[in-house]
């Protein structure tokens, strides 16, 4: 299952898309897939046909774990 993310990179705006797992704390670089402007809008320096990106680190100030439809069925403490 693919968990949705929202990666802000540094001086360019926060574009949404999706993951295979969490990063490891080793790894280098980010894999996303479906990169997308949050309106829902291409983002502009990736070309059309595109599906998959890398991107390093470096380049990446925080990454936003986006809820997923799973979530919604958690119950949690509940005061009577």
């Amino acid at each position: 299952m693919r968990i949705s993310v929202i990666i802000h990179l540094i001086n360019e705006d926060p574009i949404v898309c999706e993951i295979d797992k969490m990063p490891d704390y080793s790894d280098q670089v980010i894999v996303a897939h479906n990169p997308r402007r949050r309106d829902g809008k291409d983002v502009h320096y990736v070309d059309e046909e595109v599906n998959t990106i890398i991107l390093p680190w470096h380049r990446i100030g925080l990454v936003q774990v986006l809820p997923s439809g799973d979530a919604e069925e958690i119950v949690g403490f509940v005061r009577d």
